[in-house]
């Protein structure tokens, strides 16, 4: 990956100063050396001379290795760019009575702004008495929540502010939500009732019969 030339870091014998502020590879301040000691440090360690602030007097300069200080660059710079993108607020206007095509249009770009980690802000027009059918205009912010939910969600309930009902989506799936658990009830729990069979000491008393037998004749 090359910088741009306005941007180009001076590494090593492309260092022009005399005198350089020495930054070890531990982020150790070494102190004031001149260019040719600087440079011997780096070359002993096996390392490189980058300069990381050309504009301070005298600048200063790291002792990394340059191809992995360039890909930490390349990484900041990447995150950076990441970051503006997250910050960025893109509005999507729409009407409750929105034909197909500039639906199928306006929601192909929500999810091109969504993809590329933008945040979105739906917005819906009442006009005249449209205003008496609020309910066609949540209809269509679920229709747009149900069309974008593979790249994004809402970070909250929509809100009417004036003629507007508006809705902001952020990049991603939305988390399922967890229940809250139920809160342990303070009040003991009743003893059971015991049964009739349960009160008696054996269960169910047993009758025995005790009258002797009978003999019968022998024939």
């Amino acid at each position: 990956m090359s910088f741009p030339q306005k941007n180009q870091v001076r590494v090593n014998h492309r260092i022009r100063a005399a005198e350089v502020r020495v930054i070890s590879h531990t982020g150790a301040q070494i102190g004031v050396l001149s260019t040719g000691q600087a440079l011997k440090m780096a070359s002993e360690q096996g390392l490189d001379l980058v300069e990381v602030s050309p504009e301070a007097n005298p600048p200063v300069c790291r002792i990394v290795d340059f191809g992995k200080f360039r890909y930490e660059q390349a990484k900041k710079h990447k995150g950076e760019a990441s970051h503006s993108h997250a910050s960025k607020l893109k509005e999507l206007k729409f009407r409750i009575n929105i034909g197909s095509g500039d639906y199928a249009t306006r929601l192909r770009h929500a999810t091109e702004f969504l993809q590329k980690n933008m945040r979105v802000k739906i917005s819906i027009f009442f006009r005249g008495r449209e205003l008496a059918h609020k309910e066609y205009g949540m209809q269509l912010i679920n229709r747009i929540l149900q069309d974008t939910a593979a790249c994004g969600h809402t970070d909250g309930e929509p809100r009417l502010i004036g003629k507007n009902l508006n809705a902001i989506l952020v990049p991603g799936k939305a988390k399922p939500r967890i229940p809250p658990l139920a809160a342990p009830s303070t009040t003991p729990p009743s003893p059971p009732t015991p049964s009739s069979e349960a009160s008696k000491p054996f269960g169910t008393a047993i009758k025995i019969d005790l009258k002797p037998e009978t003999p019968t004749a022998k024939s």
